[in-house]
């Protein structure tokens, strides 16, 4: 079976400090994705640079066929040892993971990854291999869909050191509290937003180093199917909306013009909900086979405001944004970012009447962009994104 690894990562910057000495590379290939995370010795620009020759050599030899003893020797060859405390000037954590759930992992120096499985930590056998005089911990296991591996930097165990915590967060107190925080959480943004919170209060807003939080969720693919738009042709229409309902996933309709030949080829009812009633956003509506049914730009355009909203909040420990809301822009966000992994995009083509309307807002002249900019959004949060014309 076919799994899909949802990626999330954030870093809290020390402190006084403009740039984070902890570095994250993910590259998709087609039947894998690789993971790097590396820890540059210290803090500041020095650390940065030092981490960032770390992720980008590492995940290019990766990606480019190398095994993990050519990798490692490249690293150490390429990064120096720290002459006063004789030890590498950057630490890193190797993952690849493969759809058909094989994980691999290499480790040197960091904090023990995390492996979450129905809320229990999961042990697996290391190797502990050497490599140029370094120690190496190499492990292999089969991922299951829910599980959760979580990367951290030493940031993350030592939080709240000096602090609200005489010798830090530690290894096993941040596995209890992670065993607790991730049963019941579906996507990874939100798994790291949550943890990154935690060392953020047991710092006191003062992180006293870089804390760096990679989380990966396994997941049983979700596809979506989104159909916006009439078709250029509408001769086409009846073998469009076939292929559209033939499509595996959810269904999903953005605007009254696409809503009403679907109405209109498949035969069915088309109700308008008026159950809940959004002053800034128009009403949804509901048909048999169809998951969610919205007005169109409108809509999307908010759809793409709350997501970029979102993902600010993921990556700030001092901001929240709530897409909890019952509208339908609030719906397809919590949709897309909850319950998608594969979006197909089916986009018309046709010039819509309505949209050439001189009174109306200009963003309705502008659909196509903001399809294009939903779509890498999306893809930019890890999303596997199609768009179709039609």
């Amino acid at each position: 079976m076919s799994l899909f690894v949802d990626i999330s990562f954030h870093s809290l910057i020390k402190f006084e400090e403009e740039l984070c000495g902890d570095m994250v590379e993910a590259v998709r290939l087609s039947d894998s994705i690789i993971v790097v995370m590396a820890d540059g010795l210290g803090s500041g620009v020095k650390a940065n640079i030092l981490s960032t020759l770390t992720t980008k050599i590492s995940a290019t030899m990766l990606k480019e066929g190398a095994n993990i003893y050519e990798t490692v020797d490249t690293i150490v060859n390429t990064l120096p040892v720290c002459k006063v405390r004789k030890i590498a000037y950057s630490t890193f954590t190797l993952i690849k993971i493969y759809d058909d759930g094989r994980v691999y992992i290499a480790e040197y120096d960091n904090p023990p990854i995390f492996i979450i499985r129905q809320g229990r930590m999961l042990n697996i056998d290391k190797k502990e291999i050497i490599i140029n005089d370094r120690k190496v911990y190499e492990s292999k296991f089969y991922a299951q869909t829910g599980d959760v591996l979580i990367v951290v930097s030493d940031g993350v165990i030592h939080a709240g050191l000096g602090n609200i915590m005489n010798l830090g967060w530690k290894w096993e107190s941040v596995a209890d509290y992670l065993q607790r925080s991730t049963i019941d959480r579906n996507d990874a943004q939100s798994i790291t937003k949550d943890l990154s919170q935690v060392c953020w209060d047991l710092y006191g807003g003062k992180p006293g180093d870089d804390a760096t939080i990679v989380t990966m969720k396994i997941k049983t693919p979700e596809y979506v199917n989104l159909f916006t738009g009439p078709p250029k042709d509408n001769g086409v229409d009846e073998q469009i909306i076939k292929d559209f309902i033939k499509s595996y996933g959810k269904k999903v309709i953005c605007g009254g013009t696409a809503a009403n030949i679907v109405q209109r080829e498949l035969n069915r009812p088309l109700t308008v909900n008026l159950d809940f009633v959004c002053k800034d956003i128009p009403p949804t509506a509901n048909m048999e086979g169809i998951d969610l049914i919205t007005e169109g730009v409108i809509t999307l355009n908010r759809v793409l405001e709350m997501i970029k909203e979102y993902k600010k909040s993921v990556s700030s420990s001092e901001y929240n944004y709530d897409i909890s809301g019952k509208d339908g822009a609030s719906k397809l966000t919590r949709m897309l970012l909850n319950e998608c992994t594969h979006l197909t995009i089916w986009l018309g083509k046709a010039v819509n009447p309505a949209h050439q309307n001189s009174n109306l807002p200009m963003d309705l002249s502008i659909k196509y962009n903001i399809v294009n900019e939903l779509a890498e959004l999306l893809k930019s949060l890890g999303k596997k994104v199609e768009i179709k014309d039609i």
